[in-house]
């Protein structure tokens, strides 16, 4: 599984994906880590098949006791099947997540997991030295959806939003924005339900101070293609499969 560090400050962002080894049926995720001198967070680890690869991964970065505190932005299993064995090889970490998903996301198994169920309106939260922002963004896909906005990285992990389907080995960042398009635009108009959701996420994003975009599945995107893909989401209409 490749690594690469987004952001290195106070605390660093460190991406995992393009795992060559997986099944060719499964869908390539990206998971990423926030971690600072001597505290982490696993934001949608990724499914049960790649724990193994994630786990080897993650440990080359930081030790295990360091990682106290998982996040899943929804309750999808290409996300977050590995949940339950992350809670048998880590200490009694938190798990933040939707308070919709609480009856339901415990079936992957999370004995020594903590639960700590997000409200709607998201909430604020200090890691170690990091202060993150849990940014609603339901209906996107999911009816309980958040993405995390990392103020001093100014980075946002968007979840589904902004998600592709990429060719195996493809670069890790967007590099020309209308190419990518076609990647993106069947996916969003049949996974993103709400029009109204769309526009108040996109009103909510545009009002933060952001470098970068990244989502978990696909590219990322950096500089200018953040504006890119808020305006030609802005104009997409979602919800399409509708008779």
């Amino acid at each position: 599984m490749r690594s690469q560090t987004l952001f290195s400050g106070n605390h660093q962002w460190t991406v995992y994906g393009r795992d060559t080894a997986k099944p060719e049926q499964i869908i390539d995720t990206n998971q990423y880590m926030i971690h600072d001198s001597g505290s982490a967070i696993l934001l949608d680890p990724g499914g049960i098949e790649l724990f193994a690869s994630m786990l080897a991964s993650v440990i080359k970065k930081v030790p295990l006791e360091q990682i106290g505190h998982l996040f899943a932005s929804h309750q999808d299993p290409d996300i977050i099947s590995s949940l339950g064995l992350w809670d048998q090889v880590l200490d009694k970490p938190n798990l933040y997540a939707s308070w919709l998903w609480e009856s339901f996301i415990p079936h992957f198994g999370m004995a020594n997991t903590k639960y700590q169920a997000i409200k709607d309106e998201g909430e604020i939260v200090t890691i170690g030295h990091m202060k993150l922002q849990f940014l609603p963004a339901h209906y996107l896909h999911s009816s309980g959806n958040f993405n995390v906005f990392d103020a001093e990285a100014k980075i946002l992990f968007t979840g589904d939003i902004g998600s592709a389907l990429e060719a195996p080995g493809a670069d890790l960042f967007v590099d020309d924005f209308d190419s990518h398009i076609p990647k993106m635009k069947v996916f969003h108009q049949r996974w993103m339900p709400s029009n109204r959701a769309k526009s108040d996420w996109i009103s909510r994003v545009r009002r933060l101070n952001i470098d970068m975009l990244v989502p978990q599945h696909g590219r990322l995107f950096r500089g200018d293609d953040c504006a890119r893909f808020l305006d030609w989401f802005e104009e997409l209409e979602v919800g399409t499969a509708v008779p």
